[in-house]
């Protein structure tokens, strides 16, 4: 059922306070209106609830929930503890929604705990990441809506994550700047476990000094205390920001940009995305001394420094955001991509491209290439073809290897390929090795599934 027509098949309610300002004869705007255009038409503002603030009731408005539910229903994403997902909570919204609006006035709203998930990295451990329940994320959502121009100006210039027209790339970009200048020493920072360790007396006390309303203080620290439920069982927090919830993003800057501003402070030249951040110095030694003060501002916000993963070192091959430096002819400082980000490539093509998954040859290209173009775009920075040229060759050699897998009999190869115009004598030497599947599909069949071929399936090329 679309959202207009369940909205006219809900019964009238009296006092429909909207009315009065002209709320309740527009239409929606779309689908993605869901609950919050039925959250106007049926409280309004003239319902507001003494103590809401101008930045609560500017998160509520009905074109700031519309914006809000339309970025929730994009990103997808899965259930939370309440199981219901995109669509079900959509319907859930549009009954519920008037009652949870004036809780959230009121200051009496109490977000439900967030789902546990443990995500697998690829060098085997794991990351935990909690998942808000869809009316949750919608509401933190709309408050990051209201909070990000309030705050993020204020924010050190050298931030670069999750804030709006950076990017992963500009950090990249002014690390390789700091040690083209000649600054070719790294204090690279890994802090241990932060999400699950930031303190939320120290967070919320930061924020105070940047949001000046009660209300939507309250409204954090109860999304901060809401707990996490794992296994059915409900786990009180007094620190830790999960990652999985629209807030958690800001909260983590505002923390941490308290050690970005002390770095500016002293000058240093340094890039952070996230909890990810390099300081570029001259020396070994400052480099030493900075890592020593970086343990002390640190240690004041109860953040521990991963030593294991921390290290003041050569900024070159150093990993940052899945690239390392390189320094080409004439001292030219470059981007590649680094070894463990090739490794991670490589592993995932593996899942994408099993060879027992019964799948055609056309359904394996549909699968890789969002994986393809997404992984294309983010390493394009990487300024060595070479290494392209061999991925794109692997690439093709593993699909090549499939394809005679698929095939299985080598007359069913000998058919095939005399059908996509292979000369007789190549035909009957692939077939005759049709068990070798990665020798044969290296040397010979190249000449028959060429790269045009691979072109005309749509498999994108990364050279």
């Amino acid at each position: 059922m679309g959202m207009s027509k369940a909205m006219r098949q809900m019964p009238e309610r009296s006092g429909r306070a909207g009315v009065a300002h002209g709320e309740a004869g527009r239409d929606p705007a779309s689908d993605e209106a869901c609950g919050p255009s039925q959250e106007h038409q049926g409280t309004g503002s003239a319902t507001q609830t003494t103590g809401a603030g101008p930045l609560l009731e500017a998160t509520l408005t009905r074109e700031n929930l519309q914006a809000a539910w339309k970025r929730v229903k994009a990103n997808k994403g899965a259930a939370g503890v309440d199981g219901l997902d995109i669509e079900q909570s959509l319907h859930l919204l549009q009954t519920k929604w008037p009652q949870i609006r004036q809780e959230l006035l009121a200051g009496k709203y109490r977000p439900q705990p967030v789902r546990k998930v443990m995500i697998p990295k690829p060098d085997g451990s794991q990351r935990e990441l909690g998942i808000p329940t869809v009316t949750d994320r919608l509401i933190q959502q709309a408050l990051l809506q209201v909070l990000q121009p309030l705050i993020d100006p204020a924010f050190s210039d050298h931030s670069h994550g999750f804030r709006p027209g950076r990017s992963a790339h500009d950090a990249v970009k002014a690390a390789r700047a700091y040690v083209q200048s000649g600054k070719r020493v790294v204090v690279d920072v890994d802090l241990a476990k932060f999400f699950d360790r930031v303190n939320h007396d120290i967070l919320m006390d930061r924020l105070k000094k940047r949001i000046p309303e009660t209300a939507v203080l309250r409204l954090i620290r109860a999304y901060l205390n809401a707990g996490i439920m794992d296994g059915g069982v409900k786990v009180e927090r007094d620190q830790g920001t999960p990652q999985g919830g629209p807030l958690s993003p800001l909260l983590a800057n505002v923390l941490l940009d308290e050690v970005d501003k002390a770095l500016e402070s002293r000058g240093y030249s340094f890039a952070r995305y996230a909890d990810d951040a390099n300081v570029y110095v001259g020396s070994r030694r400052a480099g030493e001394r900075v890592m020593a003060w970086l343990r002390k501002l640190y240690g004041r916000l109860k953040l521990q420094i991963n030593e294991a993963k921390s290290a003041v070192c050569s900024a070159f091959g150093r990993k940052f955001l899945g690239y390392a430096l390189w320094e080409a002819k004439g001292r030219e400082v470059k981007c590649k991509v680094a070894h463990k980000a090739l490794d991670n490539f490589k592993a995932r093509i593996r899942q994408l491209t099993s060879r027992s998954s019964g799948r055609s040859m056309v359904q394996v290209v549909q699968g890789l290439r969002p994986y393809l173009l997404g992984w294309k775009a983010y390493f394009g920075m990487a300024q060595t073809p070479r290494v392209w040229r061999k991925l794109d060759e692997w690439l093709r050699h593993r699909l090549r290897a499939i394809q005679l897998k698929q095939w299985k009999r080598g007359t069913t190869m000998y058919r095939e390929l005399l059908s996509m115009g292979a000369r007789a004598d190549v035909a009957h030497r692939v077939a005759a090795n049709g068990r070798c599947w990665w020798r044969n599909s290296g040397k010979l069949l190249n000449s028959v599934l060429t790269v045009a071929w691979f072109d005309r399936l749509g498999l994108p090329r990364l050279s």
